[in-house]
Formats: C-alpha cells, structure tokens, sequence
C-alpha cells in the first residue's frame, strides 16, 4: 500500500511539474497546479513561497546578447516579459523622412521605409514621448538627421576598370552617411554622448554618376506595439529547460547509439569495469529533437521532459541599448502594468 501511494506521489508530482515528450504527443502541456486541484497539496499563492523559489540565474553577457534562466513562474508571467521585450520597450527610430532630393533608382517610399528600419544609438531614457498633433518636435522629445550623399566618377580610375569601387565615388549610401543634427539645446545634453545609428555599414542605396540623395529624417520615441521599427530586439525568446531521465541502465552497443540520438555533450558513454554505460551529462544541451523514439529498442529506456517553471531566456539586443538594461526596462514596464491594474481593482471595489 504504501509503495502505491508513493508510485502514485511521483506521478502527481510528473503532472506537476513535467512537460513530458511522447512519440506522437506532448502531455501535462497546461498548468495544472492551481488550489483545491490536488488533495494534500497548499496550491495557495504565496508571495514568501514564490520569493523562495523565483530566481534569475545569468549564464551568458556579451555586448548584444543575454542568456538567463528565468525559475519558479508561470509561462503566461514569462510570456508575458518576453512580449514585452518585443513590443513595449521604447526606442528611438526614423518617424518621419522629408525627401529633397531623391534621383537613384530606389522609389521615396522604399526609402523611406529603408531608413526607418536603422537602429538609431541614443538612450530613450533621455527622451519624452512627442505629443500627438506635434509635426515639428522639440529638442526634449525628437531628434534630427542629414543625409546627403552625390555619386560622381572617380578621376583616378583606371580606363579599362570595370568595378565601380574604382569607377565611382560615393555609389554606395550607407547608414554612416547619416549625420546627426542637434536642434535647441541637445549639442550641450548630448555633447558626450555619440548618437549616431547603431551599425555603420547598413546598405542604404546604390547610386551611379550625378544620381543624389537629400533627405532629411525626424526620430521620435516610440514602441514596437505602434510599429516593429521601435523593437529593441531583434529576438527575445525562451524555452523550457530539458531534462532527460534513464529508465534504466543502458549499456555496449546501446550506449553509443543513444549518444547518436542527442545533440554533442547531452549524453556520454563511461567506460566502469570494461563495461560501456550511458550518462546524461547536460541535458540542457538537448533540442528536444526526438530522435530518440525512431528507435524500437531505446524508445523505452529513456523519458524526455521539461521543467514547467524553468525558463531559458534567450535576449539579443538590436545594439541601441546593453541586453540586460533592456531585461531591466522590461520588469519595469511589467511592474507599471501590475501597479495600474490593481488600481483598477481598487477603484471598481471603492465605486
């Protein structure tokens, strides 16, 4: 009896707490862990327990590229920060393009589109949102840029050349060529600061002898919610933490076929005794391929599951702001959301 209730135990807690792969399926997908489901569980949301148990765990810091470990939520709270990662973040970006001159092949709208897809490099933060109505802007809330580039031949050329590296000068517009245009008094709020577009070498059009570009941008602060130019991210995304059980030991010829089935470094093949066993090393490692169950006699011996409230964040910067300012800008702008609705709460309880 009591090898029942404790089988039964571990099944519960498998239901819990594991996303488990089948050959055909994936089960316990739905969070099932909410009161009064499981007798002699507290399901009761606890702020001490959830302080207890949330943690952010940072595995990866480069210059554009964050990877952490996001333990003990709910996927709707993790799907929830990462959306906003994509779409409530605020940045600046082109909004509007005032075309002077525009004799290359590349049509004013297209170009105008190309331009407003540059990541411009100023911190947000130091900016306020522009007022609706306001075409020109000011010097607290817009940000001015030139672009003015003339194609002509290269005197220098050699007759016989046929690249137009040699031919031509300035036939190739890049986002370099963008210069920044302080207005009121940025030159002394900015001076120390290089606002220029995130990447110098963004192909912007190609021109040929006497074709100019003159075009003037605007870039106000916004978010990608308004329109994808204002994403501060080029991806943010997570996965659930692998986790890779033997069911039982596998051994010889076994052994190294199992390593075959998952990616490098998932699974090792130890040698004890002379005899071949088979270990899971890293199973967070593993793309959850399923190869595994291609195979009759290894589908049984091993169960592929996830960890329901182990996220891998996966964060790349498109270069405006440091990957992990964006993570903090984003649990800020998590905590304004949770702030106003249980305003809203209050306010409905008071009328």
């Amino acid at each position: 009896m009591t090898m029942a209730m404790a089988g039964g135990r571990e099944h519960v807690e498998l239901i819990r707490n594991r996303v488990v792969l089948k050959e055909f399926s994936v089960h316990n997908v739905h969070t099932t862990d909410f009161p009064g489901n499981y007798p002699g569980y507290d399901d009761t949301w606890s702020q001490r327990r959830f302080e207890k148990n949330f943690r952010i765990d940072i595995l990866q810091m480069e210059e554009d590229t964050l990877e952490f470990d996001m333990i003990g939520i709910d996927a709707a709270i993790a799907n929830a920060f990462r959306r906003i990662l994509l779409a409530e973040v605020p940045t600046m970006a082109v909004e509007k393009a005032f075309i002077y001159n525009n004799t290359s092949i590349v049509q004013d709208e297209i170009l105008a589109h190309r331009l407003g897809l540059i990541p411009i490099k100023a911190d947000p933060r130091l900016f306020e949102y522009r007022s609706t109505g306001d075409e020109e802007g000011t010097e607290i809330d817009t940000l001015h840029f030139h672009l003015k580039v003339r194609c002509t031949k290269n005197p220098k050329a050699l007759k016989d050349s046929s690249d137009p590296e040699e031919l031509y000068l300035n036939h190739k517009v890049y986002s370099k060529h963008l210069k920044w245009v302080p207005i009121g008094n940025q030159a002394d709020l900015f001076g120390q600061v290089e606002i220029r577009p995130v990447h110098n070498d963004i192909l912007i059009a190609q021109l040929r002898p006497g074709q100019e570009i003159d075009v003037v941008v605007h870039c106000v602060k916004g978010i990608a919610k308004d329109h994808a130019k204002f994403s501060p991210v080029a991806t943010a995304s997570y996965r659930l933490l692998p986790e890779i059980t033997l069911l039982g030991p596998v051994e010889e010829e076994l052994a190294d076929k199992l390593k075959q089935c998952f990616s490098p470094g998932v699974i090792e093949v130890e040698t004890v005794n002379g005899r071949k066993f088979a270990t899971v090393v890293n199973s967070r490692l593993d793309t959850c391929s399923r190869e595994i169950f291609r195979h009759d006699d290894l589908k049984n011996l091993v169960r592929l599951g996830r960890v329901r409230d182990h996220y891998i964040f996966s964060v790349e910067s498109t270069g405006i702001l440091p990957p992990d300012v964006l993570v903090s800008e984003a649990m800020k702008v998590l905590i304004t959301k949770c702030r106003r609705f249980l305003n809203e709460l209050d306010a409905v309880q008071v009328d």
